[in-house]
């Protein structure tokens, strides 16, 4: 009877195991500057009925703190975290190469890149650790904002007030090359920064434009430089041990199918900026800022910034969108 009883009692805690797993859902931790009512939540909520369907049963807990929102995930608070690439880069370094100076110089090679990265083929790259990137979406270019429409060349930056994350060295090693002065910022912080005079100078998505007040530190002399500088994404980052095995890749293919409506979100936020608001560059001088951010991106590679097979990947999908140009027949990248 006893050993009857005892048989009972495992079979029984067998079972409340094997439910207690089942009922639980792995929190994802999303950064989403506008909260519970912005867009990449509103991705993310759609994102949790698609899982279903994968093995994952989701909960979402959104932030207006990205790096609370990244330590609370390396803490182990949350099984997953919705962030922006720059940020994301300390998880994975071969996606986090993606928001890297002029690697992505249009919306087409960003739709070529993000297909490519989706692919099965490069799914050991999605990897590192017990970390896995199980989605990317396009977050839009990185313009440059000026308090004042005289600073219209790489010669006038020179020793202006530049804001930059310190997470991504990229930035203030960019900004010390062109003679500007680094001024240390975070995302919950640098539109403040420009708005009430601290730096003359930011790189910002259009979607910080109307959310952030941006249009106040432009004033009447204020611009934004019609030229892509860096093009950022948001990234799914998982503990691959909390997920089923095949989860990241499926989550991949979701994600891709969703680019066109998060360029959507992206192409809307830039007509809704005021025409006059954009400053476009001279055409004759466009090919020698490509170059200034193509010699940037290679030294900052070459510091091990830059993750070097993914901008092996990168220049592959340029040449594949533009074979004419120069880059393609020099072995530079």
């Amino acid at each position: 009877m006893r050993k009857q009883n005892l048989i009972a009692a495992s079979v029984f805690a067998v079972s409340a195991t094997l439910s207690m797993q089942a009922s639980a859902s792995n929190k994802v931790c999303v950064f989403d500057i506008l909260g519970a009512q912005g867009d990449v939540t509103g991705m993310m909520k759609d994102y949790v009925l698609a899982a279903k369907a994968m093995g994952g049963k989701l909960e979402l807990k959104t932030y207006t703190d990205e790096r609370t929102a990244a330590e609370d995930f390396k803490a182990g608070q949350c099984d997953a975290v919705m962030l922006t690439g720059l940020r994301g880069r300390q998880f994975n370094d071969f996606t986090g190469s993606l928001d890297s100076l002029g690697s992505i110089p249009s919306n087409k090679v960003m739709e070529k890149a993000l297909a490519t990265l989706a692919n099965p083929a490069l799914a050991s790259k999605m990897v590192q650790g017990k970390y896995e990137v199980a989605g990317i979406a396009p977050a839009g270019s990185a313009y440059i904002f000026v308090k004042d429409r005289s600073i219209n060349s790489v010669e006038k930056l020179a020793g202006k007030k530049i804001a930059v994350f310190d997470y991504d060295k990229s930035q203030a090693k960019m900004v010390q090359k062109i003679g500007a002065q680094p001024v240390s910022s975070d995302i919950t912080n640098f539109a403040a920064k420009f708005n009430n005079g601290a730096v003359d100078v930011v790189a910002a998505p259009a979607l910080a434009y109307k959310p952030l007040e941006m249009y106040k530190g432009l004033g009447k002399n204020g611009a934004i430089v019609r030229f892509p500088v860096v093009q950022l994404t948001f990234q799914l980052i998982i503990n691959k041990e909390k997920f089923p095995a095949d989860f990241g890749q499926k989550s991949r293919v979701y994600w891709n199918a969703q680019t066109p409506r998060a360029m959507g979100i992206v192409t809307k936020a830039e007509k809704d900026i005021p025409a006059g608001v954009w400053m476009d560059l001279p055409e004759k001088d466009k090919d020698g800022y490509i170059v200034l951010l193509r010699d940037a991106r290679i030294a900052l590679t070459k510091e091990g910034i830059y993750n070097p097979f993914t901008m092996k990947v990168l220049k592959k999908t340029r040449c594949s969108v533009d074979g004419s140009d120069a880059e393609c027949s020099q072995n530079l990248e």
